[in-house]
Protein backbone atom coordinates (compact mmCIF):
# COMPACT_ATOMS: atom_id res chain seq x y z
CA UNK A 1 0.00 0.00 0.00
CA UNK A 2 2.96 2.50 0.93
CA UNK A 3 4.38 1.63 -2.46
CA UNK A 4 1.22 2.63 -4.56
CA UNK A 5 0.53 5.95 -2.00
CA UNK A 6 3.72 6.99 -3.49
CA UNK A 7 3.35 5.96 -7.12
CA UNK A 8 0.03 7.72 -6.62
CA UNK A 9 1.80 10.88 -5.33
CA UNK A 10 4.58 11.00 -7.87
CA UNK A 11 1.81 10.87 -10.37
CA UNK A 12 0.12 13.88 -8.97
CA UNK A 13 2.89 15.91 -8.43
CA UNK A 14 4.13 15.28 -12.30
CA UNK A 15 0.50 16.62 -12.91
CA UNK A 16 0.66 19.72 -11.03
CA UNK A 17 4.08 20.14 -12.65
CA UNK A 18 3.07 19.77 -16.11
CA UNK A 19 -0.03 22.38 -15.33
CA UNK A 20 1.93 24.99 -13.70
CA UNK A 21 4.19 24.75 -16.65
CA UNK A 22 1.42 24.88 -19.43
CA UNK A 23 0.40 28.12 -17.73
CA UNK A 24 4.29 29.24 -17.26
CA UNK A 25 3.64 29.50 -21.45
CA UNK A 26 0.79 31.49 -21.79
CA UNK A 27 2.24 33.26 -18.12
CA UNK A 28 5.42 34.97 -19.86
CA UNK A 29 4.28 35.02 -23.15
CA UNK A 30 0.99 36.83 -22.49
CA UNK A 31 -0.65 34.12 -24.29
CA UNK A 32 -4.94 32.81 -23.59
CA UNK A 33 -4.04 32.40 -19.71
CA UNK A 34 -6.62 34.34 -17.08
CA UNK A 35 -3.28 36.49 -15.30
CA UNK A 36 0.07 37.29 -17.21
CA UNK A 37 3.27 39.31 -16.35
CA UNK A 38 1.53 42.34 -17.98
CA UNK A 39 -1.95 42.07 -17.09
CA UNK A 40 -3.45 45.30 -16.19
CA UNK A 41 -1.43 47.03 -13.31
CA UNK A 42 -2.47 47.60 -9.99
CA UNK A 43 -1.19 49.35 -6.87
CA UNK A 44 1.95 51.65 -6.09
CA UNK A 45 5.27 51.15 -8.16
CA UNK A 46 7.61 50.33 -5.45
CA UNK A 47 5.29 48.30 -3.67
CA UNK A 48 4.76 46.33 -6.96
CA UNK A 49 8.75 45.47 -7.55
CA UNK A 50 8.85 45.00 -3.64
CA UNK A 51 6.88 42.28 -4.56
CA UNK A 52 7.67 41.37 -7.38
CA UNK A 53 11.34 40.42 -6.63
CA UNK A 54 10.40 38.87 -3.75
CA UNK A 55 8.12 36.78 -5.28
CA UNK A 56 10.96 35.54 -7.41
CA UNK A 57 13.76 35.33 -4.53
CA UNK A 58 11.13 32.74 -2.78
CA UNK A 59 10.63 30.65 -6.17
CA UNK A 60 14.88 30.94 -6.42
CA UNK A 61 15.89 30.27 -2.92
CA UNK A 62 13.08 26.87 -2.68
CA UNK A 63 14.35 26.14 -6.06
CA UNK A 64 18.10 26.31 -5.25
CA UNK A 65 17.80 24.83 -1.57
CA UNK A 66 16.08 22.03 -1.97
CA UNK A 67 18.44 20.63 -4.86
CA UNK A 68 21.33 20.88 -2.91
CA UNK A 69 22.99 17.74 -1.68
CA UNK A 70 22.94 18.57 2.15
CA UNK A 71 19.84 19.38 2.26
CA UNK A 72 18.85 16.36 0.57
CA UNK A 73 20.43 14.26 3.09
CA UNK A 74 18.45 16.35 5.74
CA UNK A 75 15.38 16.09 4.14
CA UNK A 76 15.53 13.00 3.12
CA UNK A 77 15.34 11.93 6.99
CA UNK A 78 11.95 13.49 7.15
CA UNK A 79 10.43 12.16 3.67
CA UNK A 80 10.87 8.65 2.07
CA UNK A 81 13.50 8.61 -0.73
CA UNK A 82 11.53 7.45 -3.43
CA UNK A 83 9.29 10.71 -2.89
CA UNK A 84 11.43 13.30 -2.56
CA UNK A 85 12.08 14.11 -6.27
CA UNK A 86 8.49 14.46 -6.62
CA UNK A 87 8.06 16.28 -3.51
CA UNK A 88 11.05 19.08 -4.76
CA UNK A 89 8.83 19.26 -7.93
CA UNK A 90 5.78 20.10 -6.31
CA UNK A 91 6.99 22.46 -3.91
CA UNK A 92 8.74 24.11 -6.82
CA UNK A 93 5.15 24.18 -8.36
CA UNK A 94 3.82 25.29 -5.45
CA UNK A 95 6.31 28.27 -5.76
CA UNK A 96 5.73 29.17 -9.25
CA UNK A 97 1.45 29.10 -8.53
CA UNK A 98 1.85 31.76 -5.40
CA UNK A 99 3.81 33.80 -8.34
CA UNK A 100 1.28 33.53 -10.87
CA UNK A 101 -1.37 34.54 -8.43
CA UNK A 102 0.32 37.29 -6.59
CA UNK A 103 2.33 39.17 -9.49
CA UNK A 104 1.87 43.01 -9.75
CA UNK A 105 2.12 44.19 -13.38
CA UNK A 106 3.56 47.59 -13.40
CA UNK A 107 3.19 49.22 -16.65
CA UNK A 108 5.26 50.95 -18.91
CA UNK A 109 6.93 49.71 -22.18
CA UNK A 110 10.62 50.02 -22.91
CA UNK A 111 10.21 48.57 -26.23
CA UNK A 112 7.47 47.30 -28.24
CA UNK A 113 7.72 45.73 -32.30
CA UNK A 114 4.78 46.16 -33.69
CA UNK A 115 6.05 44.91 -37.11
CA UNK A 116 3.69 41.32 -37.57
CA UNK A 117 7.06 40.05 -39.62
CA UNK A 118 9.83 40.09 -36.80
CA UNK A 119 6.88 39.84 -34.31
CA UNK A 120 6.17 36.45 -35.48
CA UNK A 121 10.01 35.55 -35.30
CA UNK A 122 10.40 36.64 -31.83
CA UNK A 123 7.29 34.49 -30.87
CA UNK A 124 9.02 31.50 -32.80
CA UNK A 125 11.84 32.13 -30.67
CA UNK A 126 10.08 31.98 -27.83
CA UNK A 127 8.57 28.55 -28.60
CA UNK A 128 11.86 27.53 -29.53
CA UNK A 129 13.05 28.26 -25.93
CA UNK A 130 10.28 25.83 -24.66
CA UNK A 131 10.93 23.33 -27.24
CA UNK A 132 14.60 23.30 -26.42
CA UNK A 133 13.54 23.22 -22.29
CA UNK A 134 11.20 20.15 -23.01
CA UNK A 135 13.69 18.00 -25.61
CA UNK A 136 16.37 18.89 -23.14
CA UNK A 137 14.75 17.00 -20.00
CA UNK A 138 14.24 14.13 -22.53
CA UNK A 139 17.87 14.03 -23.32
CA UNK A 140 18.68 13.00 -19.85
CA UNK A 141 15.32 11.21 -18.52
CA UNK A 142 12.69 13.46 -18.75
CA UNK A 143 10.71 10.88 -15.96
CA UNK A 144 13.62 10.66 -13.49
CA UNK A 145 14.04 14.43 -13.92
CA UNK A 146 10.25 14.87 -12.46
CA UNK A 147 10.62 12.25 -9.94
CA UNK A 148 8.16 9.63 -11.85
CA UNK A 149 10.82 7.01 -12.74
CA UNK A 150 11.49 6.89 -8.85
CA UNK A 151 8.40 6.09 -7.46
CA UNK A 152 7.60 3.61 -10.57
CA UNK A 153 11.05 1.73 -9.51
CA UNK A 154 10.11 1.97 -6.05
CA UNK A 155 6.33 0.67 -7.08
CA UNK A 156 8.37 -2.58 -8.70
CA UNK A 157 10.13 -2.56 -5.62
CA UNK A 158 13.64 -2.24 -7.26
CA UNK A 159 16.52 0.22 -5.81
CA UNK A 160 16.69 3.31 -7.14
CA UNK A 161 20.20 3.63 -9.70
CA UNK A 162 21.54 6.55 -10.62
CA UNK A 163 22.05 7.25 -14.11
CA UNK A 164 25.56 8.55 -14.69
CA UNK A 165 27.10 11.40 -16.08
CA UNK A 166 26.03 11.51 -19.81
CA UNK A 167 25.90 14.31 -22.78
CA UNK A 168 23.53 13.36 -24.87
CA UNK A 169 22.57 15.59 -27.66
CA UNK A 170 21.92 19.31 -26.62
CA UNK A 171 25.03 18.53 -23.75
CA UNK A 172 27.56 18.40 -25.89
CA UNK A 173 27.40 22.01 -26.84
CA UNK A 174 26.07 23.59 -23.61
CA UNK A 175 26.50 22.12 -19.85
CA UNK A 176 22.87 23.56 -19.29
CA UNK A 177 20.46 23.14 -22.04
CA UNK A 178 17.36 23.96 -20.11
CA UNK A 179 18.51 26.44 -18.78
CA UNK A 180 19.52 28.40 -22.02
CA UNK A 181 16.46 27.44 -22.90
CA UNK A 182 14.68 29.43 -20.02
CA UNK A 183 16.90 32.64 -20.62
CA UNK A 184 15.68 32.26 -24.50
CA UNK A 185 12.10 32.07 -23.23
CA UNK A 186 12.36 35.14 -20.32
CA UNK A 187 13.85 37.35 -22.95
CA UNK A 188 12.26 36.59 -26.35
CA UNK A 189 8.98 38.89 -26.48
CA UNK A 190 8.27 41.44 -28.95
CA UNK A 191 6.84 44.15 -26.01
CA UNK A 192 9.12 44.21 -23.07
CA UNK A 193 7.30 46.53 -20.17
CA UNK A 194 8.99 46.90 -16.99
CA UNK A 195 7.11 44.14 -15.32
CA UNK A 196 8.39 41.64 -17.90
CA UNK A 197 11.91 42.85 -17.57
CA UNK A 198 11.78 42.82 -13.67
CA UNK A 199 11.09 39.53 -14.43
CA UNK A 200 13.45 38.42 -16.84
CA UNK A 201 16.28 40.09 -14.70
CA UNK A 202 15.02 38.40 -11.65
CA UNK A 203 15.03 35.05 -13.27
CA UNK A 204 17.88 35.37 -15.27
CA UNK A 205 20.13 36.40 -11.91
CA UNK A 206 18.87 33.30 -10.22
CA UNK A 207 19.48 31.18 -13.29
CA UNK A 208 23.13 32.12 -13.25
CA UNK A 209 23.22 31.22 -9.68
CA UNK A 210 21.72 28.49 -9.94
CA UNK A 211 24.41 27.04 -12.41
CA UNK A 212 27.06 28.16 -10.58
CA UNK A 213 25.10 25.76 -7.17
CA UNK A 214 24.47 23.02 -9.29
CA UNK A 215 28.27 22.94 -10.91
CA UNK A 216 29.24 22.49 -7.09
CA UNK A 217 27.54 19.67 -6.54
CA UNK A 218 28.14 17.65 -9.89
CA UNK A 219 31.64 18.47 -9.14
CA UNK A 220 31.41 16.61 -6.37
CA UNK A 221 29.60 13.79 -7.11
CA UNK A 222 31.48 13.11 -10.97
CA UNK A 223 34.94 15.29 -9.82
CA UNK A 224 37.38 15.16 -12.60
CA UNK A 225 35.12 14.27 -15.23
CA UNK A 226 33.01 17.11 -14.87
CA UNK A 227 35.77 19.01 -14.29
CA UNK A 228 36.97 18.22 -17.79
CA UNK A 229 33.44 18.69 -19.02
CA UNK A 230 33.47 22.26 -17.86
CA UNK A 231 36.93 23.00 -19.22
CA UNK A 232 35.71 21.65 -23.16
CA UNK A 233 31.77 22.57 -23.34
CA UNK A 234 30.48 26.19 -22.41
CA UNK A 235 27.55 27.29 -19.64
CA UNK A 236 25.16 28.47 -21.96
CA UNK A 237 26.15 29.96 -24.89
CA UNK A 238 27.05 27.32 -27.62
CA UNK A 239 30.26 27.86 -28.96
CA UNK A 240 31.12 24.95 -32.02
CA UNK A 241 34.93 24.80 -31.13
CA UNK A 242 34.51 23.71 -27.32
CA UNK A 243 33.27 20.56 -27.20
CA UNK A 244 33.16 17.49 -25.87
CA UNK A 245 32.10 14.06 -26.99
CA UNK A 246 30.64 11.11 -25.18
CA UNK A 247 33.20 8.46 -25.17
CA UNK A 248 35.11 11.24 -23.97
CA UNK A 249 32.79 12.43 -21.10
CA UNK A 250 33.26 8.64 -20.14
CA UNK A 251 36.89 7.50 -20.26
Amino acid sequence: MKRILAFIYGIFCYLISLITLTYSVGFIGNLIVPKTLDSSSDGTLINGILIDVSLIALFGIQHSLMARQNFKKWWTKIIPHPIERSTYTLMASLALLLLFWQWHSLGGIIWNIQTPIVSNIIYGIFALGWLIVLISTFMINHFDLFGLRQVYLYLRGQEYEYLGFRTPGFYKYVRHPIMLGFVIVFWATPTMTFSHLIFALGTTIYTLVGIKLEEVDMISIYGDLYQEYRQKVSMLIPIPRIKLTEEKAQE
